[in-house]
């Protein structure tokens, strides 16, 4: 048998595909020269307030300028870019690609367009810690490097890890862009600013963040596919639109028509959800009614807090429990001492549906001295749930003297309203 080849049946080599890198060949070409001859890294760190994730792409200061800005605002995750592996969550540093090719092309016109948009990238990392530095810090930032080396324009991203201030929908890391780049010295442009991200609230997504974020700071907002592909807008089903819910004043009648003292002296336990408004409804309502209150929070234990109820009662002052008193043991202590002591005990149940307690208890937390004199931390989901498992609506079976049924209805100044009528979870 010949050794020779027939022509006729040479197949060519296979054709290989073009794989598209993300990694310029400007990154590639300086990581083979000699450490003496490497090109500074331009993206740079820093951590403001031990929680905020600060990543500036070349420019060694933050420039500010004297005109005012437009903002190009961007989400990061399902909206600039997307895992190469469909995960979820980035596998490796290098386990991202734009989430579409048009992506890179539109951020760098924007730079283009007479250097007056800022491009800023605002998204929420609560899987990174940044008092316990791990891997996940470490794919990350090296993530980001390689994005910002891709597109090579100045930005700045902004990277809020832990549930304060600075976590969208809150409105702390467009406050420190403000800062940074003093645009409140030289004005923004809000009217042509603009932010662009993936929790908008739609039927599918996780949250609607990114939508209340630009909501907050009073600029447009877009969808990825909006922004990006020109798709028409999908409907919102918001939960609540706080704005709608916030009334301006209290009545001056208000006092007398929400609550009234029967007996001198006499105990009033309060129920409600973490959140439901009870400390509010202590100050604005009983204080006046010379009620003295006895918290747990304040107190620190519940055999304090009957103690200290004996006292007040002793010297002929009524008592108001504010706690939240969700079911019918933890009121019967109240109920058995009130009896012990011979003086009559009422019951106000303050009901409000679960979003408007949880965003009642971000206002305080973030919402500064005003909506939050006492200094109050946010409360972990588990306070809300636990109570709605242990609920049980109170009765006059139990052994009170009446119960008040108050449904939540939203009181304040204006300065309140402000603050109460932004997005805060």
């Amino acid at each position: 048998m010949s050794n020779k080849r027939r022509a006729g049946n040479i197949s060519p080599p296979p054709l290989k595909r073009k794989v598209l890198s993300t990694t310029t060949s400007a990154t590639v070409a300086n990581f083979f020269k000699p450490l003496s001859q490497k090109e500074p890294e331009k993206t740079t760190w820093r951590i403001v307030d031990k929680s905020l994730l600060v990543a500036n792409y070349d420019n060694k200061t933050i420039p500010t300028y004297s005109t005012p800005r437009k903002i190009a605002a961007f989400d990061l995750d399902s909206t600039l870019i997307k895992t190469s592996s469909g995960a979820t969550f980035a596998k490796s540093e290098s386990d991202w690609m734009w989430w579409d090719p048009v992506v890179p092309t539109k951020l760098k016109e924007l730079h283009s367009e007479g250097r007056v948009y800022n491009v800023t990238i605002f998204t929420n990392q609560g899987g990174i810690k940044l008092d316990k530095p791990g891997p996940k810090l470490n794919i990350f930032k090296l993530k980001v490097s390689a994005i910002l080396s891709a597109l090579d324009i100045p930005l700045t991203l902004y990277g809020a890890t832990e549930n304060d201030k600075y976590r969208k929908p809150r409105s702390g890391m467009w406050d420190k862009m403000v800062d940074d780049y003093g645009t409140d010295i030289h004005g923004l442009n809000k009217e042509e600013s603009l932010l662009v991200g993936d929790a908008a609230g739609r039927d599918g997504d996780f949250s609607a963040s990114d939508r209340y974020f630009a909501f907050n700071v009073g600029i447009k907002f877009h969808t990825p596919e909006e922004y990006f592909l020109g798709h028409q807008p999908k409907p919102v089903k918001d939960v609540f639109n706080p704005t709608e819910l916030a009334t301006p004043t209290v009545p001056a009648s208000a006092i007398s028509t929400k609550f009234s003292k029967i007996n001198d002296p006499e105990v009033v336990i309060l129920v409600g959800s973490p959140g439901a408004g009870k400390s509010t409804f202590v100050k604005r309502y009983l204080a006046p009614l010379g009620y003295q209150r006895v918290n747990q929070d304040t107190l620190k234990t519940r055999e304090k807090c009957l103690k200290t109820a004996v006292e007040f009662l002793g010297v002929k002052k009524s008592v108001v429990v504010d706690a939240t008193n969700p079911d019918i043991d933890t009121r019967k202590r109240w109920i058995g001492l009130a009896k012990k002591c011979a003086i009559p005990i009422r019951c106000v149940y303050l009901t409000a549906p679960p979003h408007i307690c949880q965003h009642n208890d971000a206002v305080r937390a973030f919402g500064g001295d005003i909506v939050n004199p006492e200094n109050r931390k946010i409360l972990p989901r588990l306070a809300f749930t636990g109570y709605a498992s242990r609920f049980k609506e109170p009765t006059l079976d139990e052994g009170f003297l009446d119960i008040t049924k108050l449904e939540f209805e939203w009181e304040g100044s204006e300065t309140e309203r402000n603050i109460w009528a932004k997005y805060w979870s």
